[in-house]
């Protein structure tokens, strides 16, 4: 078959379009259940498993006509997208090393202890998480610097770190959501056609509720911590801490710079670069650390010394090279997806999905689960946004539906899902950021697990979802 022009790019059946995705599961299954059954020590990743489904996808591009060329173009433009989350990742990377190195969330957990019991540490977490987002618009800002100090408190306090992840990361898309800031908001509302402040006040009826019962949930977690035995293991990390680390007013000159360059919404790559070197400064005055040592702890991560076990183990991490692998998983989920959106497999995937939409709950259901399926497939939260918005916006001005219940539809679906992906964009930055793999948070992320359940059971019940005629505050945007 000649190669596609690009003007006369064929479409793919959705039958073929599917071959990718279901080949997907299966190597991800061989690869992460079936061989870690079986041989005991090995430890699978998605890695491979993606490059595999992406050459499927490949073979199966080329099979109606799409010429090299053109998927190569399709896999660069995807790493292009993600290259921006690449850079925050290494540079996160050096400035755990540099805070460790300086002291700075050594001092950060020290206070912590002092300031929050295990009881309410959980909630709490997810409180300040999720007004730092709200006020920042920034998932990815507020889990490398709020986020990975909470990380660090909870694991001093013996609280299981998927237990602190997952509300870190709740609280963080808490404001990922509704944050007028933040890009995934703007581009929701872009996509469906409607105003941004119509989107967000409708959003807050299903987000509201999820995050009240993933509130709940961490305190009735907190609240089956033993506080005797936490502490005395705490105690202990205290004195520990005091003794090698000194903690000192200096020690909070970065955090607060950063954090309050986070909170006026400056660019996250410059704040947390600046961040990076405020921390090798600080390593260098208040610890005694040389210039080399801190670079070394910026490149290769900080190897704690103070004799102390569990203290060594909570503070000896970071260093850009450690992000190695999670920039390596990226890579490998942008070439599949990709291929899968610039063939327009996903597009031929969700129109059949649409078919199945006869009423306004499956329609909303649809909308969600394709969103959420996206995620999984293109492992990028724009995309998951992006595509749906295109493909369904005519479907709901047909049935008499307000634009907001698909731009709605699309974040509760979207934005939300993308950190619970472990070869998403998302998921991967938070699994590094935080220490925790994806798969172990998952089960507390409460917030990014309720809310797509609530936005369905409102789409099959009716509620909240408003009809066209009610649509005078719809304003002059337009669906693309």
């Amino acid at each position: 078959m000649e190669p596609a022009a690009d003007d006369q790019a064929p479409e793919i059946p959705v039958g073929w379009a599917l071959v990718p995705v279901l080949a997907l599961v299966g190597f991800l299954s061989l690869v992460l259940v079936v061989l870690q059954r079986l041989e005991p020590g090995f430890e699978g990743s998605g890695h491979l498993p993606l490059l595999a489904a992406a050459a499927v996808a490949a073979l199966v591009a080329r099979r109606f006509g799409y010429d090299w060329e053109t998927l190569e173009l399709a896999i660069v433009e995807a790493i292009r997208m993600a290259m921006p989350a690449i850079l925050i990742l290494l540079v996160i990377g050096m400035l755990m090393g540099t805070w460790l190195a300086g002291g700075i969330v050594p001092a950060l957990i020290h206070w912590g202890l002092m300031l929050l019991s295990p009881a309410w540490f959980l909630p709490t977490a997810c409180a300040v998480c999720s007004i730092v987002s709200v006020v920042s618009g920034s998932s990815w800002s507020t889990a490398g610097t709020v986020g990975l100090a909470m990380i660090g408190i909870g694991g001093a306090m013996g609280i299981d770190p998927a237990m602190t992840a997952g509300a870190v990361v709740s609280g963080a898309y808490f404001g990922d959501k509704l944050s007028p800031m933040s890009d995934t908001t703007n581009l929701a509302p872009a996509m469906a056609g409607t105003e941004l402040f119509v989107h967000i006040r409708h959003q807050i009826l299903t987000t509201g509720p999820a995050w009240v019962l993933a509130m709940i949930g961490y305190t009735i977690l907190g609240a089956t911590l033993d506080p005797d035995t936490e502490a005395a293991a705490t105690g202990s990390i205290q004195q520990t801490i005091d003794a090698h680390f000194h903690p000192g007013w200096l020690h909070l000159l970065p955090p607060l710079v950063v954090v309050g360059l986070v909170l006026r919404r400056k660019p996250a790559l410059p704040v947390l670069l600046l961040g990076v070197v405020l921390g090798g400064v600080v390593a260098i005055l208040a610890e005694g650390a040389t210039v080399g040592s801190t670079l070394d702890a910026a490149m290769n991560g900080y190897q704690s010394t103070t004799g102390d076990p569990a203290v060594d183990d909570l503070l000896s991490r970071g260093g850009m090279t450690s992000m190695g692998s999670t920039i390596f998983l990226v890579l490998c989920a942008m070439s599949f997806g990709g291929i899968m959106e610039g063939t327009g497999m996903l597009r031929s995937i969700a129109a059949r999905l649409l078919r199945l939409a006869k009423t306004t709950g499956s329609l909303i259901a649809t909308t969600v689960l394709t969103a959420v399926g996206i995620n999984v497939v293109a492992g990028d939260q724009y995309i998951s946004i992006v595509v749906p918005g295109r493909m369904f916006a005519p479907a709901f001005r047909e049935r008499g539906l307000h634009a907001k219940n698909l731009s709605r539809a699309l974040e509760d679906g979207g934005t939300i899902t993308s950190a619970l992906i472990p070869w998403n964009t998302c998921g991967a930055f938070m699994a590094a950021t935080l220490m925790v793999p994806t798969g172990a948070y998952f089960a507390y992320a409460f917030l990014n697990l309720l809310n797509p359940l609530i936005s369905i059971l409102y789409g099959v019940m009716g509620w909240t979802i408003a009809p066209l005629e009610e649509g005078a505050d719809q304003g002059s945007a337009h669906a693309p």
